[in-house]
């Protein structure tokens, strides 16, 4: 008798055994059942990342004289802004008077008031992607760097940003002795006013307008020759 209870208990003690490791089994297969379902799905989401626009702005503002003709150029989605244009290399009066005769020394970065929209007369911006702006932009800085001479009639400013809306392939005007403002209108005009180098899929305009989108009342014009600053 003693002999079977003993071996009752050691069944006993064996099943409960047997069913505690059936349990914690059953619980790690759960778990893992759980954790592959999360893991699949984390792997099967594709990795967006924000695409860049980028543009290049051909720009018109009022100056003393005739206006001026620049470029920004950057990303839409920073506000960090890069200028290019050609003028006299200094704030004196003289380069300028003398750069209607002669050429004169030059500087291609801003000048005072680029970054004014409250001097903007007309603005043209076209959008790009990131492969075409790397390409717009060393042309650019390339322009910047090996245009030494500013001369009214034979290199100007409107000129210098001919240059680089005809290295985009857009359709220019080919007169670069128009108003500056009068040069961006009709650049406009030639191309349709569309609003991206290439790809339709990169035209996103600011829903937002700019400040520049508003034309100021031209300053008045003298009857020199239509020659830029």
């Amino acid at each position: 008798m003693r002999y079977l209870r003993t071996k009752r208990r050691d069944l006993a003690f064996r099943m409960g055994l047997c069913a505690v490791a059936l349990a914690a089994g059953l619980q790690i297969q759960a778990a893992s059942a759980q954790d592959k379902p999360a893991a699949t799905a984390t792997s099967a989401q594709p990795q967006t990342t924000s695409r860049a626009i980028y543009y290049v702005d051909f720009r018109a503002r009022a100056a003393a004289s005739y206006g001026h003709a620049f470029v920004w150029y950057g990303r839409a989605d920073q506000q960090q802004i890069e200028v290019a244009g050609l003028h006299p290399a200094s704030e004196s009066v003289i380069p300028y008077i003398l750069g209607h005769v002669i050429p004169v020394p030059s500087e291609t970065g801003k000048s005072y008031g680029d970054l004014d929209d409250g001097y903007v007369t007309a603005s043209y911006r076209v959008y790009m992607t990131e492969p075409e702006a790397k390409r717009v932009f060393a042309y650019i800085k390339h322009l910047q760097a090996t245009s030494p001479l500013w001369n009214a009639a034979t290199y100007n400013c409107v000129a210098f940003i001919q240059d680089i809306a005809r290295y985009m392939g857009l359709q220019v005007p080919g007169n670069w002795l128009l108003y500056p403002d009068d040069w961006v209108n009709r650049l406009k005009e030639l191309n349709g006013r569309r609003r991206y180098m290439s790809s339709p899929a990169v035209a996103q305009a600011s829903s937002k307008p700019s400040a520049s989108a508003q034309k100021p009342a031209a300053p008045a014009r003298s009857q020199t020759a239509a020659v830029s600053y």
